[in-house]
């Protein structure tokens, strides 16, 4: 069992009869005595993809959904008349399996060939993925950035990935350099070498 405690990005839950996947919470506290501290979330059904914004009151409770994993790994993708398909690979039965943009959201942006993931199933059924908490990826741009503002202390400048992915990186990361970048924020993480 679940409560609005337990809401974070990536934690699943079951709502309406259907498992939904958190995108963003917020907590709002009540700005009168007596009145009930609220949750705003913004959900992403795993079945279709559909996104909804919802407010619960703190403390509610929900189901889990009966969700199972297996690992899987990303192979390619593939532009189809219905949008970009992805391949994916079940590493125990080594059967393929597709999955479209809509249910990958913006995971999209993260796969790289042969990333290691864990395959989502919902009843016997492939709905999604989890990506790893941290990808590599190499940079085929970065922004010139201005060495003058360093009140702040964290000067960035923004890189282009492979994929498309743009991730503020610090000013001494350089086109071809590979970089760690957490997918559950999209920040960077720190430079491989």
């Amino acid at each position: 069992m679940l409560s609005t405690a337990d809401f974070k990005k990536g934690v699943r839950v079951e709502y309406e009869g259907a498992p939904w996947v958190i995108v963003s919470s917020n907590t709002q506290s009540p700005s009168a005595r007596g009145a009930a501290t609220l949750v705003k979330v913004r959900l992403r059904n795993i079945l279709n993809g559909q996104i909804s914004d919802k407010t619960f009151k703190a403390g509610e409770k929900f189901q889990e959904p009966d969700i199972e994993t297996r690992a899987a790994q990303y192979l390619y993708s593939e532009a189809g008349a219905e949008g970009t398909q992805y391949v994916f690979m079940d590493q125990s039965s080594y059967e393929q399996f597709e999955l479209n943009e809509d249910a990958l959201g913006d995971q999209a942006q993260w796969l790289v060939d042969s990333l290691d993931v864990q395959a989502v199933l919902y009843n016997g059924q492939v709905v999604g993925i989890d990506l790893p908490q941290f990808v590599t990826h190499e940079l085929v741009e970065v922004e010139p950035g201005s060495r003058g503002d360093t009140a702040t202390g964290g000067v960035t400048t923004i890189a282009h990935t492979a994929t498309g992915a743009k991730v503020a990186v610090p000013l001494y990361i350089k086109a071809g350099d590979n970089i760690r970048i957490d997918t559950t924020t999209g920040t960077f993480k720190d430079r491989v070498k």
